[in-house]
């Protein structure tokens, strides 16, 4: 069969799907769609015209939407539905959990980066790795760990470096430094490993190597679900050309060195007091080193990308609100003043807690600028939403959590500005409800690592505010993004540093 015969053929097979599934939708009562649906190709050509701008394309769909819940149907048999109505939310967290698994397709094209990890499987799998990781999480000696590793981070190498800026003059982009202070950090909690990408001139080639590795295959596995035509990611692996071909190259890199680590302290266990993450996992001998390799990338994609996504939009916010730094200015001053701490003294845990203004200020942040903008799941019996949405079997089910918080059904009218003072109730920061705010998720696979970020963020905050002023270029127009498997800033955050 020639190429010309092949394409034929593959048109009139998408055709007949396209037909069937529209036969399908008739005998199905749905809300409006938001989507525009075209006959053979549904809602594609918005989906391809988009892609660029997917997040303000979506958003406006979804607000269009009577329970902001919008229908797509594509060619290759690719049904579901978006959402950034909370109750949905809740349906498919919570309520109905063990039917919206992350299912067969996100993991399949996650596989080759994050195996079995635990952001990356379901079912019995999930729940081992969870339960572990869970016992971990709540433990004193674990949270003194993370604590430990912040403070000497922050006072060895990003104070340093910020320092050395406003004295030289030297614009730096704030958005590198700070993911090589989270990639730092999130190594030593994943497997008690210093990459040193933050070290300066004295910086580990191999870490640094093994960082950029790690961020471009995260790019490129996010680029999957970006193809037109899905199959032609798995046509391009077959061939071992364009993307596909520099993804495993990177992936192979980043397992590398994972495996080496993992060799070594696999063999030195019976000697290790490390407290880190991998040394817990290590502890049950039925874990492979495949596994233990894949436990540890899932916690470095989850630690290193969010924190350092969330600080540099907040930075940018912060930049254009004088007043709002004004306040978190006041607040430290008043802890220390309280606790006779001197400037220069790092915070501790309790301290860190006390700073409602700084937590609410950084949530409204997330808000707008949630690290994870888009989740999805897939539907394993077909269900009905709350808000009356039929979801079929095998739909792939998506909230858009930077939709939810452009929505005035749920953040008001004024949704769209920056106001941290919405989640301050007689001065403390109120937790809100996971499915109206879920950067964090929600249900059983509430994340984890929740209030360790908060920790790790405030203490880069306030050794910021109180230290330097920050100038960012170019601060009158809203940054474009990247939309990898977490809303980086395209082109970095260039700032200049004055003390």
């Amino acid at each position: 069969m020639d190429l010309f015969s092949l394409q034929s053929f593959v048109l009139v097979v998408l055709s007949l799907i396209t037909l069937y599934l529209h036969y399908l939708s008739l005998k199905r009562p749905q809300i409006k769609t938001g989507f525009k649906a075209y006959p053979i190709i549904g809602t594609l050509p918005g989906f391809v015209a988009n892609r660029h701008r997917f997040l303000e394309w979506n958003t406006k769909i979804l607000a269009s939407c009577p329970t902001n819940t919008a229908v797509y149907h594509r060619p290759y048999i690719i049904n579901g539905i978006f959402t950034a109505n909370p109750l949905n939310v809740e349906h498919m967290l919570k309520t109905n959990f063990d039917n919206y698994p992350k299912g067969d397709r996100f993991t399949a094209l996650l596989a080759e980066l994050l195996g079995d990890g635990i952001f990356n499987s379901d079912g019995e799998l999930w729940r081992k790795q969870r339960k572990t990781a869970s016992y971990e999480f709540n433990t004193k000696s674990l949270r003194n760990f993370v604590m430990r590793n912040v403070v000497v981070e922050i006072q060895t190498r990003f104070l340093p470096i910020l320092r050395k800026a406003s004295e030289t003059g030297k614009v730096l982009d704030l958005q590198d430094i700070l993911e090589r202070f989270a990639f730092d950090n999130v190594c030593k909690l994943a497997f008690n490993f210093d990459p040193a990408c933050l070290a300066g001139d004295g910086a580990s080639s191999a870490g640094n190597d093994f960082m950029r590795a790690f961020e471009e295959a995260a790019t490129l596995s996010c680029g999957r679900f970006f193809y037109a035509f899905p199959f032609m990611c798995k046509v391009k692996r077959f061939f071992n050309i364009g993307s596909e071909k520099r993804l495993k190259e990177t992936i192979s890199a980043v397992h590398k060195f994972a495996d080496d680590i993992i060799k070594s302290r696999m063999e030195t266990r019976k000697e290790s007091n490390a407290e880190d993450l991998l040394s817990r996992f290590i502890e049950n001998d039925e874990n492979s080193p495949e596994f233990l390799r894949d436990i540890a990338i899932s916690f470095i994609l989850a630690g290193r990308d969010t924190t350092s996504s969330a600080l540099t939009w907040f930075f940018w916010l912060l930049s254009s609100r004088s007043d709002v730094k004004e306040k978190i200015s006041d607040e430290l001053a008043d802890i220390r003043r309280r606790t006779g701490k001197k400037i220069g003294d790092m915070y501790e845990i309790d301290n860190l807690r006390e700073m409602h203004y700084l937590q609410a200020a950084i949530s409204e942040s997330m808000r707008l600028y949630p690290p994870v903008p888009v989740d999805a799941k897939e539907c394993l019996k077909e269900d009905v939403m709350p808000d009356g949405t039929f979801v079929g079997k095998k739909w792939v089910v998506m909230y858009n959590s930077y939709a939810m918080g452009r929505m005035e059904g749920i953040w008001g009218k004024d949704c769209a500005e920056y106001r941290p003072e919405r989640w301050l109730e007689g001065g403390v920061c109120r937790q809100e409800s996971p499915f109206r705010f879920p950067v964090f998720h929600g249900g059983p696979r509430l994340c984890l690592g929740r209030d360790m970020a908060y920790i790790q963020m405030k203490s880069i905050v306030a050794s910021v505010v109180e230290r330097f002023e920050i100038d960012v270029l170019n601060d009158d127009t809203c940054p474009k993004y990247v939309l990898a498997l977490t809303l980086r800033m395209k082109g970095g955050l260039p700032v200049r540093i004055s003390a």
